[in-house]
């Protein structure tokens, strides 16, 4: 028998891949992480030096509290800073290189995901996933109708089906300029797949677990039919922290009332 390698057990090829491509973290080289209000904007400031996104910009945000919200993941940092554990700094990163010079198209590509949403296409069978189905989405369904003044069409299977463009218009105007708000309704479109359910997390409609949980309705059934999948389940983990995140920068900016 082979010598076992200088680890205690023979290599593992896929955890030995993991490690090559794991990038190498930064140190912490800052005692202090805050936030302040400086001229028409709230800092995120290390040792009182305020923190650059990407693109050179200095990392602010319209409000304190969300500012502060941001530097407590900095402060959070240990040994190295680890970005998979900053999903708010992720995000501002995003709405200020990002979302801030380009409202318009980002608001679009919301609109364009309530053209195909989640929220229209359902199960024929079996009839407990379909009363699944009409028990979380339902609600959102008439919430839409109600308070945008949308109304669309629901089909059985996944082949597409035109909504009115009326509806379509209230959706796309329910949409914000603000960058920040807008930024984060569009993560938390994307991370769920439904313009309506993200819609209706921001307007409170929701609550962050019930949106998320309406989102996977289908995929939580295959999993109690089939089996749970542990990288699934990993993969979606770090998924809801960033919606977390999302669904807290709609909370402290309080654009939908």
């Amino acid at each position: 028998m082979a010598e076992p390698t200088s680890g205690g057990s023979a290599a593992n090829p896929t955890e030995a891949a993991r490690r090559v491509a794991r990038p190498v973290l930064p140190r912490r080289f800052y005692a202090q992480a805050d936030a302040a209000k400086e001229a028409d904007a709230c800092v995120v400031r290390l040792d009182g030096r305020a923190v650059r996104t990407p693109a050179r910009r200095i990392l602010a945000a319209p409000t304190l509290s969300l500012a502060q919200a941001i530097a407590a993941e900095w402060q959070a940092q240990h040994d190295v800073i680890d970005p998979a554990t900053m999903p708010l700094t992720r995000l501002a990163n995003a709405v200020i290189d990002g979302v801030a010079d380009r409202s318009g198209p980002v608001a679009d590509e919301i609109a364009k995901y309530a053209a195909s949403d989640l929220l229209f296409y359902r199960a024929p069978t079996p009839g407990a996933l379909v009363e699944r189905q009409r028990r979380h989405w339902d609600p959102v369904l008439a919430w839409a109708a109600e308070v945008l003044g949308a109304r669309f069409a629901i089909a059985e299977g996944v082949m597409h089906v035109a909504q009115p463009k009326a509806a379509l218009a209230a959706v796309r105007a329910a949409i914000p300029d603000e960058p920040w708000s807008l930024g984060a309704l569009h993560a938390a479109t994307t991370l769920m797949g439904s313009a309506l359910l993200a819609l209706a997390l921001a307007h409170r409609r929701l609550p962050v677990d019930e949106a998320w949980q309406a989102a996977h309705v289908d995929e939580d059934w295959n999993m109690e039919q089939w089996g749970r999948d542990a990288l699934a389940l990993e993969r979606r983990a770090m998924r809801f922290a960033e919606f977390n995140a999302a669904a807290t920068v709609l909370d402290l900016q309080r654009v939908f009332r």
